[in-house]
């Protein structure tokens, strides 16, 4: 898979929100990495793809350029373009973190994306139980799972850049979880068996999928839409995800702690 690869749209229904609620529609894409090692067509390709999913929400995992800041500028016209009318939000990824993550946050913000560093916003009626919550990145930022999740004592959708942020939650619990990091390996075996994951003592655990996490909810891990240190893909198809979250018939059972062993 050289060249430009295919962008897969991922597709999961979530039952999780009241019975009287109607469903929310949410579309998510991480690790962008927006410079030498992407394809602007990529880049283009999976902004439309956000587009046409027409969601109600957006959410952005982090990582939007590799090496400088400044390579978010052609990327953030096209995200700036997806609609979603009950909110956009973002969180920094690592290599946001390692270059001048203010211009990142300042070009997101200005864009009418909210990032959200260790806080939460709650949505507007009819979704005033959802509240979105974004975390620091485990490995580059500084994340404080009490501030990130204080207050929101609803339904709680979980914004984070990596698989790992899990280890810094301290027991909270989440309905849904959201995040990339993982590439899905980037280079993997045929049948999308990585060969390297990067960093995080849970990025091959949970390499790309949805999981069901003990005592806490759903974690949605995106491959991501660029790529990172080495410019192509092996068995290892970027995505976006695009969720619906759906009412549940019944009153869910009490949340335990967030266990990973």
């Amino acid at each position: 898979m050289f060249g430009v690869p295919d962008l897969d749209v991922r597709r999961y229904e979530i039952g999780v929100l009241d019975f009287a609620t109607p469903p929310l529609r949410l579309a998510f894409a991480a690790d962008f990495h927006a410079g030498p090692t992407t394809a602007p067509e990529i880049l283009e390709a999976a902004c439309s793809s956000l587009n046409t999913a027409s969601p109600d929400v957006l959410l952005l995992g982090g990582d939007y350029v590799t090496l400088n800041a400044l390579y978010i500028d052609p990327l953030i016209e096209q995200l700036a373009a997806v609609h979603a009318p009950r909110g956009r939000f973002a969180v920094l990824g690592n290599h946001d973190l390692w270059v001048d993550f203010q211009y990142i946050e300042r070009r997101l913000e200005r864009a009418g994306i909210q990032v959200l560093t260790n806080q939460n916003v709650r949505l507007a009626p009819p979704y005033d139980d959802v509240w979105v919550c974004g975390l620091d990145d485990h490995w580059s930022g500084r994340p404080n799972a009490e501030a990130a999740f204080a207050g929101a004592d609803g339904i709680r959708i979980l914004l984070m850049h990596q698989p790992s942020s899990v280890l810094d939650l301290r027991g909270e619990r989440f309905d849904v979880a959201f995040c990339g990091h993982t590439h899905g390996g980037q280079i993997a075996l045929p049948g999308g068996v990585p060969i390297i994951v990067p960093q995080g003592a849970l990025s091959r655990r949970y390499v790309g999928g949805k999981y069901a996490m003990p005592g806490a909810g759903v974690l949605v891990v995106s491959r991501g839409v660029g790529c990172s240190t080495v410019p192509f893909r092996l068995n290892s198809m970027p995505d976006v995800v695009a969720c619906t979250l759906t009412p549940i018939d019944s009153p869910p059972p009490a949340h335990g702690r967030l266990t990973v062993e």
